[in-house]
């Protein structure tokens, strides 16, 4: 009997919104998302990678760049057969991932909403730390990263009360491959600075930051999203540097009323 030729299955979306590409950031993975995955995919349809190293993604070849990460991220699009534009949403090295892919890919994007990040380029002291984090987790394994993490990745609070939350973000942590979080962290020392880029941003944009976030502080979240000329802000009260978890609710309301304003405006041209 002859073999059947091959055939493309036809599909349903979950609905006719946007669609949303989440990126999650260091040295997490894709269910970083769960909350937004799980409350918001009546709205839009949501697409959450795992980066190369991270969750199930292998780690690949490096050296990692932002290039390199932001053309994986068009890669997906194109393999599901995404129709642009779309909407970005990077936490902290997914914002940086989503600066670069602003930059190479303007016309993919309709929207972007940058959470728990910054435009600026790594310190000197910064780059440092990046090189001695990478010669740390390739002696004793990525435990050592969030041993040194998680008590900052949280405001101070929900770090020594919400255990359910803490162990949550030391497995994604403890999950990620070694080769993951090298590549991760020379793609993050040798980015540029996206600072010029922030005027130069035409589409509607949101900036969702932590009140108490350690790693980027509020000042400097306020002081990018008031260089974006179309930008608005919601700061996650008694949230540190993963608002999209800690305060979860607030989170998905201020991201609901983004998206739907984005559809009202579709609509009206």
């Amino acid at each position: 009997m002859p073999e059947p030729e091959p055939f493309a299955l036809a599909y349903q979306d979950s609905c006719s919104g946007p669609t949303v590409l989440f990126i999650h950031g260091f040295p997490l993975n894709s269910s970083l998302w769960e909350p937004q995955m799980e409350d918001l995919n009546d709205t839009a349809r949501l697409l959450a990678p795992d980066l190369r190293g991270y969750g199930l993604s292998p780690a690949g070849e490096g050296p990692y760049s932002m290039e390199m990460l932001a053309g994986d991220c068009l890669d997906l699009l194109d393999t599901l057969g995404v129709q642009p534009p779309i909407v970005l949403c990077g936490h902290s090295m997914g914002g940086y991932i989503a600066f670069e892919f602003l930059r190479r890919f303007p016309k993919v994007v309709a929207g972007l909403v940058l959470v728990a990040t910054r435009a600026a380029a790594d310190t000197p002291e910064t780059r440092e730390n990046r090189d001695r984090m990478v010669e740390q987790v390739r002696e004793e394994g990525p435990a050592a990263l969030s041993a040194a993490m998680l008590p900052k990745l949280m405001a101070p609070e929900n770090y020594e009360n919400d255990d359910k939350l803490v162990a949550f973000v030391r497995e994604m942590i403890d999950s990620a491959s070694v080769n993951g979080i090298a590549g991760a962290l020379e793609a993050m020392k040798e980015r540029p600075d996206s600072t010029p880029l922030l005027p130069e941003i035409d589409v509607p944009t949101l900036v969702i930051h932590g009140e108490e976030d350690a790693i980027v502080p509020l000042a400097e979240a306020e002081g990018m999203c008031e260089a974006i000329p179309d930008a608005e802000m919601v700061v996650i009260p008694n949230a540190g540097h993963l608002p999209n978890l800690e305060g979860a609710l607030q989170f998905n309301e201020a991201l609901w009323d983004y998206l739907e304003t984005l559809k009202e405006e579709k609509e009206q041209r």
